[in-house]
């Protein structure tokens, strides 16, 4: 089993915005934070970090088994993946659910359910509520499972504006073990605070956990001009070139922290990686 956290390269590209991604206020800290100038924008980073006193997070890294699992090639006919946007306050959420969509297809991915809390925009979605996303993810199929979650969050988990509440990693988890047991899994969770996910409750040897924040730590690039937020653009870049789960993980990680280095980021997200003893060198669909 390895925990992975925090170490830095980003893939050049247009400057996203610097906002934070929490719940209903976060979203609209999003849409108020464009009409404030660059002095404020970063006294409000700077805002968003812990309550004075809180220890960071300590990086650690659990060394690879002596003998390291073989490489784990599913073929891409057998994954599931359901993909969630539970926030439409910004573009952001949809566009990282449709790109990822459109790349899993062409890897060959063909069971792909989409959930959305503006169905209308992305074909063939259903709304993203509490309910609707649960039982998604505790259906039952293939013979390897992926779960993509992006929105705003808190600490009580990923935010859903249909229902304009939280939903819970206890919750989630039940879910995942419901729908995918002891399958390979991977999880992504894009949103403040979304290292949650990737506590010990959730943690299993048969899991790849991908969490955009550190739990006392928000995420950024929500804004109403935003195409994807910070993590989300970067998990996309690197998507192609990546050829394990836990080789996309690191460079995701890498490209975030080099993003907010260059936005003048004061308190990092310190995106999370959790990867199992059983899945450490998971194939992504197509590899």
């Amino acid at each position: 089993m390895w925990l992975l956290t925090p170490s830095p390269a980003y893939d050049a590209g247009t400057s996203p915005s610097r906002t934070p991604r929490r719940g209903r206020k976060a979203s609209q800290r999003c849409h108020s934070l464009r009409l404030i100038a660059a002095i404020a924008l970063i006294a409000f980073a700077a805002a968003c970090a812990p309550a004075p006193g809180s220890p960071p997070l300590v990086a650690t890294v659990s060394p690879p088994p002596v003998n390291a699992p073989a490489p784990t090639s599913i073929a891409a006919d057998r994954w599931r993946a359901i993909l969630v946007a539970g926030d439409n306050s910004s573009p952001a959420f949809n566009n990282g659910v449709t790109a990822m969509r459109e790349r899993l297809v062409a890897q060959g991915v063909r069971d792909i359910r989409v959930l959305s809390a503006a169905p209308s925009i992305i074909a063939n979605a259903q709304l993203a509520s509490a309910s609707s996303v649960r039982r998604v993810v505790h259906t039952p199929g293939g013979e390897a499972c992926m779960a993509f979650l992006t929105s705003h969050g808190e600490r009580a988990g990923l935010f859903l504006s249909v229902d304009r509440t939280f939903l819970p990693p206890a919750a989630l988890e039940r879910a995942l073990t419901e729908g995918c047991g002891t399958l390979p899994t991977v999880l992504i969770v894009s949103a403040c605070h979304s290292g949650v996910f990737a506590d010990k409750a959730t943690q299993r040897p048969n899991r790849v956990i991908l969490t955009a924040a550190a739990p006392d730590r928000s995420s950024f690039g929500c804004g109403a001009r935003d195409q994807y937020t910070y993590y989300d653009r970067c998990l996309l870049q690197q998507f192609d070139s990546a050829g394990t789960w836990r080789d996309l993980a690191l460079s995701t990680r890498r490209c975030v922290e080099a993003l907010e280095q260059r936005m003048g980021i004061r308190v990092p997200s310190q995106p999370q990686i959790f990867v199992g003893a059983e899945v450490g060198e998971l194939r992504i669909p197509g590899r």
